[in-house]
Formats: structure tokens, C-alpha cells, sequence
């Protein structure tokens, strides 16, 4: 089966921490002294990246597997591994630079402060065709609010609930403010370069959007698809059903592209849509399942949870095709029982804490990792 698959791949940033919440930084010891690690710009967050695969069973020991070695070297500093893609109880008036002398943090630091101290899961699909692949980018990019209510996990900033599902998306700057819908890849290329001459970006990865094409030698060799909405999802099984909904819509738009394109689709110009998915995934960061969107078909309004319920009825002939039906069950759990957000802040109105709802999501991390069993420690380098 796995011819008739995309390759897939994940970029895991995370947060370390104690045992009570509390983030505590340790990224630039953890990339020195494990494989597999790399800083972000703040050091309480690192991150991993997943080899591409087209099967799921893989993808799960793939996440999974990292999780246990940085763990294992966390317990022995007394820290662990913090859900959520927000500092929940950490303090987030002060960056905390992971390399002082790196000239890039300088301004990152300078231009964005803490806002951009996350964690988040970006999901690669390899799409290789110039023009399957621009196609796929526009359906996304119209339906990335959807994906960001299934993975919403960001609640809290500074010990405080901010009435968000997800602060991480409210705060988080994207750049340049204004990104088209692509018509094609010499569009994309061209409009790259216009943005890098103007100062908007300063490279061709500083394109920080829902949704982006990737590859090799940006903008001009590309070979994937890069969501880059997703709050952390930790929960495997969870982040597997996320990205089996985004490869099923991605398979459809392949083989119909008349049917799912939103350039030939929707009765919205491009610019209307650009308008109209902004404003659906600010609407997601808010309320995530319980938003009220509009669908890019004909903008009329319609409620997050309805839309996703119908999105998945309509791939389950294909996911029964391709073998993925139960990849895609979790999913029904999610939109029963509330996305992460949604359940910690039920906790709360139950009686709980922050501090209470976050140790029992640590718990769990821990619990998932050690359900399987463990894969070979990646070794200190030196």
C-alpha cells in the first residue's frame, strides 16, 4: 500500500521542563550531547525531525523513539518533557537565548521577543509535480484552520488562562503579514524574491505561514508540502489521524483536481480566499472546534466541528481504498471529548489547576512513550 501513499515526515519542536510545569531551558547541552537535537532561538524548546516515511506504523516509533532518549537524558538533570506549544507556566516577559553569539537569534530576538517561543508539529507530504503540488498548497492553505482546531493545545501563557484555544497561533508572527495563494511555482519563485529584495524576508526560510511548499533549494527545488499550523499534538495516535485527514484531502485534490481546487472551486478570488483563511484561523486560535468559520467553497459561515464531520465522511471511501480508515479514528475521539485545549480547560472548570491539568498531560507523555517498546538510546556525541 505504501506505493499508492505521500512520503511524510515531522518537525517536533518541544518544551523542557519540571515535573510541575515549570519550563526550565537546556536545548544547547541536549544538541551537544544527544543525535538528533537541534536549538531553537530560546533554549527551552528544542527540536527533532522525523526521516520520511509512507507508511504510518513507522511514523509512530519515529516520534516516539527521540521522545525516549531526550527523556531518559532529562531524567538524569531532574526535568522532563512539557506538553503544550506555549510557555503555560513559564515567564515569558524574558527571551533566553540558546546561542548569544548567533547573529540570526540576535534578531529574532530583537524583531519578535518571546512571541515566538512555541512549540509546535509541522507536517511534511512530499509532492514532487510543480503543479500537484501548488494545487495542493491552495486546498490547505483554505482548510489549515481545520487542522489547527484538532491540534489546539496552547491555552496558557505566563500561569494564566488567555481565553484562547490557541495563544500559540494569536501570538506567533506570521511573515511576511500578507501571503498569496499561489497560482503556480514560477509565481511562488518570483514572489519569493520580491520579498527578500523588499526586507520582508530575510531568507528563503522566513516565510512563516499556515502552510508553505519546502524542498531542497527554496523557491526554486521544491518536493513538499509543509503545514506549519499544528499546536503540539502529543499524543501519537492523534497526531497519525491529523495527518492521515492531510493526506487524504491531499489524495483527493491529486485525483480531482477540478473538484478540490479552490482557484477553480470556489466562487472567492484568490484574494477573497487569502482574506478568508487568515480570518478562519484566527477564528480556530480562539474557539478551535467550537469556531465558527467560513467555508472557502461560497464564504458562508459555517461551525468548525460541522465542517470537520462532513470533511471526514467525505474522505472515508478513499481512507477504505488506501487501508487508513482506522489511521483516521482518533479523530472521532477528538471531536467527541475537545482537542487538548479544550480538555484542559474543562479540568479546570472542574476544579483543577494549570499546575494539576498540565502533570496529569506529563504523565501521559510519558505513559504513551513507555506503551512500546523502547528503541535503541541515541548516544551522547562526545
Amino acid at each position: 500500500m505504501s506505493r499508492d501513499r505521500l512520503l511524510k515526515g515531522f518537525e517536533v519542536e518541544l518544551f523542557t521542563g519540571r515535573r510541575d510545569g515549570r519550563n526550565v531551558g537546556i536545548a544547547a547541552a541536549a544538541q551537544r550531547e544527544l543525535e538528533g537535537f537541534v536549538t531553537e532561538p530560546d533554549h527551552r524548546n528544542l527540536e527533532y525531525v522525523t526521516a520520511p516515511e509512507s507508511d504510518y506504523e513507522p511514523l509512530k516509533e519515529a516520534l516516539l523513539s527521540p521522545r525516549r532518549a531526550l527523556r531518559r537524558w532529562l531524567q538524569s538533570r531532574d526535568l522532563t518533557l512539557l506538553p503544550g506549544s506555549t510557555l503555560s507556566l513559564g515567564d515569558a516577559t524574558r527571551f533566553e537565548r540558546s546561542d548569544p553569539s548567533n547573529p540570526y537569534h540576535d534578531l529574532i530576538e530583537s524583531t519578535y521577543g518571546t512571541n515566538v517561543v512555541t512549540a509546535s508539529i509541522h507536517i511534511n507530504l512530499g509532492i514532487k509535480d510543480p503543479g500537484d503540488l501548488f494545487r495542493a498548497l491552495r486546498l490547505i492553505r483554505c482548510e489549515a484552520a481545520l487542522i489547527l482546531a484538532l491540534s489546539a493545545s496552547s491555552p496558557f501563557l505566563n500561569g494564566e488562562a488567555t481565553g484562547a484555544h490557541s495563544q500559540r497561533w494569536l501570538q506567533f508572527p506570521l511573515t511576511p503579514a500578507h501571503v498569496p495563494l499561489f497560482l503556480d511555482h514560477q509565481h511562488f519563485v518570483g514572489w519569493t524574491e520580491e520579498q527578500i529584495a523588499a526586507g520582508r524576508m530575510h531568507n528563503v526560510r522566513h516565510l512563516w505561514t499556515s502552510v508553505r511548499p519546502n524542498g531542497p533549494e527554496r523557491p526554486h527545488q521544491l518536493n513538499r508540502l509543509e503545514l506549519r499550523i499544528c499546536d503540539l499534538i502529543t499524543d501519537p495516535d492523534a497526531l497519525l489521524a491529523v495527518t492521515t485527514l492531510l493526506e487524504l484531502r491531499i489524495q483527493q485534490i491529486l485525483r480531482d483536481p477540478s473538484a478540490h481546487d479552490p482557484m477553480t472551486r470556489s466562487s472567492l478570488s484568490l484574494s477573497e480566499l487569502e482574506k478568508l483563511s487568515l480570518s478562519n484561523d484566527r477564528s480556530a486560535a480562539w474557539s478551535s472546534l467550537e469556531a465558527t468559520l467560513h467555508h472557502w467553497e461560497h464564504g458562508r459561515p459555517v461551525l468548525c466541528k460541522d465542517w470537520l464531520m462532513t470533511l471526514i465522511e467525505s474522505v472515508e471511501p478513499l481512507a477504505e481504498e488506501l487501508h487508513l480508515s482506522e489511521q483516521l479514528e482518533p479523530l472521532g475521539s477528538i471531536l467527541e471529548k475537545g482537542n487538548q485545549a479544550m480538555r484542559w480547560l474543562a479540568g479546570i472548570k472542574a476544579g483543577g489547576t494549570i499546575e494539576s491539568v498540565m502533570i496529569e498531560s506529563i504523565q501521559a507523555m510519558e505513559a504513551e512513550e513507555a506503551s512500546r517498546a523502547s528503541a535503541p538510546v541515541q548516544r551522547s556525541l562526545g
